[in-house]
């Protein structure tokens, strides 16, 4: 009882959030920068094709993050199934979001990108060859959705950002504010 009177009073008054920076053009092209730095290291170590996949991973899980606006869930949750590359880019089917309820699915298309180095298409491909040679078919990043933000958190104080103001969040807002502009 005390806590469903607690609940009510919060959604009555309201609870200031924390809100995270959004990750804007400036922060993403360094935070890849760290990540393609990382990839260079990984590429010479004796382990590096695990530790090539990650990076190969984090980079896609960045760009398409960003390029497509996508919640947490949204990234963790996308099949090989989803994925059609097209002439213009690629094709991502979003089975269930949280603003889609009844799970009617909606289709985010990401172009690609001019720039090869920060292109999300080019990443994803690049990604899927790696970690799909054998068996296509599972989850696309294979990772839980909190891992999405510690993932954004590693590379962000690699990049030399303050890591404590970015969130998995960042990339969607980043997206946003973006447009916005």
């Amino acid at each position: 009882i005390i806590m469903e009177n607690l609940h009510g009073i919060k959604r009555t008054l309201g609870s200031r959030q924390k809100a995270k920076k959004p990750i804007l053009i400036n922060d993403l092209k360094k935070i890849i920068k760290a990540i393609d730095e990382e990839l260079i290291r990984a590429k010479t170590l004796i382990e590096s094709k695990v530790k090539s996949q990650i990076k190969l991973r984090d980079k896609a899980l960045v760009l398409i993050g960003f390029a497509g606006g996508f919640r947490r869930s949204e990234l963790v949750n996308i099949d090989y199934d989803d994925i059609e590359f097209v002439i213009e880019g690629v094709k991502i089917l979003i089975k269930r979001s949280k603003t889609d309820q009844s799970g009617e699915g909606s289709i985010k298309a990401i172009p690609y990108f001019q720039n090869k180095e920060f292109c999300p298409v080019i990443a994803l491909k690049d990604y899927i060859k790696y970690k799909f040679s054998d068996n296509r078919e599972g989850k696309i990043f294979d990772i839980s959705d909190k891992s999405v933000a510690l993932i954004i958190k590693r590379y962000a104080e690699k990049a030399g950002l303050d890591s404590t103001k970015y969130a998995g969040h960042s990339l969607r807002s980043g997206f946003a504010t973006t447009a916005a502009e």
